[in-house]
């Protein structure tokens, strides 16, 4: 509206003598480009606003913190965190930190969901799970469209599963603390594209938002993208969900796809297939530490066995594979992997060329149907000399997949490695600190 109008306002002040004929056709016509700050990351057309990735930083740490005591008191904890008519909060919550259920408005549950989850938890506390953790989106409805409440989920779980339950609004925790290294990242290039589009802008150029989608920044018309946003509420609150779930970007789907098919033990999973599609797939780590590798591993061995597949963990890198030190895992096994740090399984940067032979003979003796290796560069060259090995060792004719993990994030083929996120927060959190301590002492450099 501030645009359309801005002519007749320059008009005004020429008029009463307050700017003169070449000011007022200087500044005929105005350019507006936004950037969009959302906690909730609620805009349709991108994939990441300013501020998600920090708030959703918060929500991990306290629901870490809070899983500890809720693993030693063997309690269920209901975690509320915001969101009204986007549920991407709470979604990647729930998947970084493991919950078991999950609420979100853009897909709420079917009827009779209060069954379905007592008997999820129930499930999984009867497979010697110690805790459970559900996440609520505070705009979190029913189908229709009747509030589901922490303090509801809490009182069904106390009363038809006798758990000691406690709940957990986070509130502005959630909006407050330094960004995240991502969210400086973000705001840094977006800030440089928004100042790129108004000196390429031309009085017909229509008003801009800038994005991100599929990690590159995009430029798109602000009315289209304030248009389908608002669109999302209204699906909603005609009960059109999938057309919902449609406005937001397509990854949003699949993380929920991929988080129903991971959260919980489902022993008569419909997703089994045939014996004789079951493979027997071995996890390997490789190269030094990242942050990552654990809840990588999680996730593959909790598909796997609701696929049906056997997972074999190898400990020790590819020198435990050389020993023979195999083992098989199962879902509670990895059930603590999506918040520890390291490797689990253990890894070194030894590569396979040691001992081609005892390699391959460990596979075939164990039967190993398909090889996934997570790590950094190490992985990335082991999985190459296998693949070159094929010819000798028909053990390795086998399908091989390589999950890039290094905070260095210098594996060709991605543009992000696991890790690498997570070295970049310590880092920027670091630097803060010493900053703050350098600005105390001017004769101090660091």
């Amino acid at each position: 509206r501030l645009r359309a109008e801005w002519p007749d306002h320059v008009r005004a002040l020429e008029r009463e003598g307050r700017i003169g004929r070449e000011e007022a056709r200087k500044y005929s016509s105005l350019m507006i480009v936004g950037m969009v700050g959302s906690i909730d990351n609620d805009l349709a057309s991108t994939d990441m606003t300013i501020g998600a990735c920090s708030a959703l930083e918060r929500i991990c740490e306290s629901v870490d913190a809070i899983l500890s005591t809720a693993t030693s008191h063997q309690r269920a904890f209901v975690v509320e965190v915001m969101g009204r008519h986007c549920g991407w909060l709470a979604l990647n919550a729930a998947i970084s930190t493991g919950a078991d259920y999950l609420f979100i408005p853009e897909a709420p549950p079917k009827n009779g969901w209060e069954d379905a989850m007592c008997a999820t938890l129930k499930a999984s506390r009867d497979a010697g799970k110690r805790t459970s953790l559900v996440i609520v989106a505070e705009g979190a409805v029913d189908r229709q469209l009747r509030p589901i409440r922490a303090n509801e989920v809490r009182d069904i779980l106390a009363t038809r599963l006798g758990y000691d339950t406690r709940v957990t609004i986070l509130g502005h925790v959630q909006r407050g603390g330094a960004p995240a290294h991502f969210d400086r990242f973000l705001g840094t290039m977006q800030g440089a594209e928004a100042v790129e589009a108004i000196l390429r802008a031309t009085p017909s150029t229509p008003s801009l938002v800038i994005g991100m989608l599929e990690n590159k920044i995009t430029t798109q018309p602000l009315k289209e993208a304030i248009e389908l946003t608002g669109q999302v509420a209204q699906a909603i609150e005609s009960l059109n969900f999938d057309r919902a779930m449609g406005l937001r970007s397509a990854s949003f789907a699949k993380q929920l796809t991929s988080y129903k098919e991971i959260a919980n033990f489902n022993p008569d999973s419909k997703m089994k297939l045939p014996n004789e599609q079951r493979l027997r797939i071995a996890i390997v780590h490789a190269g030094a530490p990242a942050g990552g590798m654990n809840t990588a591993t999680r996730s593959a061995v909790r598909l796997c066995i609701n696929r049906g597949h056997t997972v074999l963990g190898v400990h020790n890198g590819f020198p435990g594979l050389m020993r023979g030190e195999i083992s098989e895992l199962d879902w509670l096994t990895v059930d603590g992997w999506t918040i520890a740090g390291g490797s689990r399984l253990g890894t070194n940067r030894d590569q396979p060329g040691l001992q081609m032979g005892a390699v391959a003979y460990q596979m075939q003796k164990h039967n190993v149907q398909a090889l996934m290796v997570v790590g950094g560069f190490e992985a990335f060259t082991a999985v190459l000399e296998l693949g070159r090995n094929r010819t000798q060792y028909p053990a390795f004719c086998i399908p091989m997949v390589l999950v890039p993990a290094t905070v260095s994030n210098n594996v060709p083929g991605t543009e992000f490695s696991l890790g690498a996120d997570t070295a970049a927060n310590v880092i920027v959190r670091s630097t803060d600190m010493i900053k703050q301590s350098a600005s105390s002492n001017r004769r101090r450099v660091f």
